[in-house]
């Protein structure tokens, strides 16, 4: 039926990001969905962002992504999560008009340059010499490709569970993928299952929002693609409410008609976004759980009930929603489900997410094991810009956890593998102060654009910001206002006062301090950019805390430059312990700074390994 560089199995956030990035860097590639409406689809949550996913949007936008771009065009709502806390764990998350979400992916994907789209099932991948080179559809229809990428979400084989009751279903009334599974098996890829689960739908007239605390939108938005300087939208209110003893009571009554403790589902769950059932099972000592009543769009009336997915069955969910205040007159119009499906241990993969079993086939979002959009999003645009860069005979592109959430997400995947569905979270990330949201573009968009990815236009702004932030910076460190208009000013935000000059930048050290506030004694400050203002503010504030993290990057770096040969058999390193020495000749670990963070290898199995190195190098030495 033709001839592509890339082919993409899936449409959702993964399959559109991975893509449209090797559309974009040149490649000729075509993405495949069973049904064009699951197009960047929603099933679950309407909203992109929240708390490390957030960080996951901003670099996702850095390097020349489209989700931040697409949120930024079809948000709702938009609130900056953790303002309370460190800029470190500041998280952007919007709602999203689902539909139009959907819609505008959509737009971007058929206008986009060398990208085609075709609505049909993969049943069968085409491997020859052991490299994936095109896919059979359920239509008998063959595709040719370079490389193949397989971002299928939670359709493998899905099975809906409501109650008893248990179907072959995909997520949102979706035909699932049926056969797929079956040839991946034949090749040699193991697949297991996991499962998830969503809320019920209700219509937005049956609740009494008297009831419930209203949650608005910032009055300063801020956006997610450093492509937009400022948004202004009338947003949508969200609600808040609780469950309560009454709620827990009616849930714990009907355990045993919950599909997940009837012993239905085979699947494991996301330990960080559990059902409703599972909430109650295993904190029975909290006395409510919050939900929040989101709605799905501005062309809808379906409202979304964040925080109670359920496999109970559709009465015992009518009863438990109409306990909870606000909901007595609760009118569903779609219950909660679980689902079950079909993914891979992502041991099985290099870190460009390339499999280790084919070549040429590379691997993203649920499929992996995660969960999430924002983490999906994020591996379809590794895999896509990788199967770009593999064809063309390019060398990998690999983030390290201290240059990306995005690094830390994948090497956990690659490197720990994950016995549930991943959810990134800023605990991950081991270097977080400087993989903040205000600095995602310094820290990616220079590689991107490298790469070929990243426009010139993108680039270009870059520059501008950074030369704004290094300007402003050094005239905050020049300016120092008389010691008379430093105390009056200190005195009345309730700040010790001082006995000399200090700069402007000294004073922004702190605490109470502010960029905005310092403005009264900051007479001729010059107009930037909120991109270069929110940057300036956090590199000065936190000068010494960044410089300390740069330090232990430095030392983390060393175990990463120390290469590991893909040919090393550790089962014959002495000293090395069985266990250590299996999991390494599994995942092949690149460095090593990878093979320290094997589960099951310990420090004394690294100082084993440097030996080991350190001998090999004296040998080859002695050759010449």
């Amino acid at each position: 039926m033709g001839k592509y560089d890339v082919i993409v199995i899936g449409a959702g956030h993964a399959a559109c990001e991975a893509a449209l990035a090797a559309a974009r860097m040149g490649s000729k590639t075509i993405m495949f969905s069973i049904n064009l409406e699951a197009i960047a689809m929603m099933p679950c949550n309407p909203s992109i962002g929240g708390t490390g996913k957030g960080h996951l949007v901003r670099e996702i936008d850095a390097l020349g992504g489209e989700m931040g771009v697409n949120i930024d065009k079809t948000f709702i709502q938009s609130r900056m999560l953790n303002t309370a806390k460190g800029p470190a764990v500041h998280s952007l998350r919007a709602q999203a008009d689902k539909y139009q979400y959907h819609l505008e992916m959509k737009k971007t994907i058929e206008r986009q340059e060398n990208l085609f789209m075709k609505q049909d099932e993969i049943i069968d991948i085409i491997v020859e010499d052991g490299k994936a080179c095109g896919v059979v559809t359920r239509n008998h229809a063959v595709y040719r490709a370079k490389a193949v990428i397989i971002a299928t979400g939670t359709f493998l084989r899905g099975k809906v569970f409501i109650g008893d009751s248990a179907y072959s279903s995909g997520p949102n009334g979706l035909a699932p993928a049926n056969e797929l599974s079956d040839k991946l098996v034949e090749y040699g890829i193991k697949l297991r299952r996991f499962k998830t689960g969503t809320p019920a739908r209700a219509l937005a007239l049956s609740f009494d929002y008297s009831k419930m605390l209203e949650q608005k939108g910032d009055e300063k938005i801020v956006p997610f693609s450093f492509l937009n300087d400022e948004l202004e939208k009338e947003q949508i209110s969200c609600w808040l409410t609780y469950t309560n003893s009454r709620t827990h009571e009616i849930i714990r009554e009907n355990f045993n008609r919950s599909a997940l403790f009837g012993g239905q589902i085979e699947g494991i769950g996301p330990r960080y976004c559990p059902s409703i059932e599972d909430k109650v099972n295993r904190f029975a000592e909290k006395e409510r759980h919050q939900l929040f009543i989101e709605p799905e769009g501005l062309d809808t009336d379906e409202m979304y009930i964040q925080g109670m997915s359920s496999s109970l069955p559709e009465d015992v969910q009518r009863d438990f929603y109409q306990s909870i205040e606000g909901l007595e007159n609760i009118v569903i119009t779609r219950p909660a489900y679980a689902i079950e499906y079909d993914c891979i241990d992502p041991l099985e993969l290099k870190l460009n997410l390339e499999s280790r079993v084919i070549e040429k086939l590379f691997c993203a979002g649920q499929f992996n094991g995660s969960s999430g959009y924002e983490e999906a999003a994020a591996q379809g645009l590794m895999a896509g810009i990788n199967a770009h860069l593999a064809i063309n005979g390019k060398e990998p592109f690999v983030l390290a956890r201290n240059e990306a959430y995005i690094g830390v997400l994948i090497d956990d995947l690659v490197t720990k593998g994950t016995n549930e569905p991943y959810r990134i979270m800023t605990s991950r990330a081991e270097y977080r102060l400087l993989l903040r949201q205000d600095n995602a573009d310094d820290r990616l968009t220079a590689k991107s654009y490298e790469i070929g990815l990243a426009s010139e236009e993108r680039f270009n702004r870059l520059k501008s910001k950074q030369e704004e932030v290094a300007r402003e910076i050094d005239r905050l460190k020049s300016v120092m206002p008389t010691v008379a208009e430093t105390n009056s000013y200190l005195e009345k935000i309730n700040s010790s006062p001082v006995d000399g000059k200090i700069s402007l930048a000294d004073l922004l050290k702190r605490p109470e301090v502010t960029y905005e506030n310092l403005q009264e004694i900051d007479k001729e400050r010059p107009e930037i950019s909120e991109h270069a203002r929110a940057q300036v503010s956090v590199e000065i504030k936190y000068q010494g805390y960044i410089k300390k993290q740069i330090q232990q990057v430095e030392k983390f770096k060393k175990l990463e430059r120390k290469p590991l040969s893909g040919d090393i058999d550790y089962e014959k390193i002495d000293g090395l312990r069985i266990e250590a020495a299996q999991k390494m000749n599994k995942i092949k670990p690149v460095s090593l700074g990878q093979a320290s963070r094997i589960s099951g290898v310990s420090p004394a199995d690294i100082n084993v390994l440097q030996v080991y190195l350190e001998k090999e190098k004296r040998i080859e030495k002695a050759k010449f």
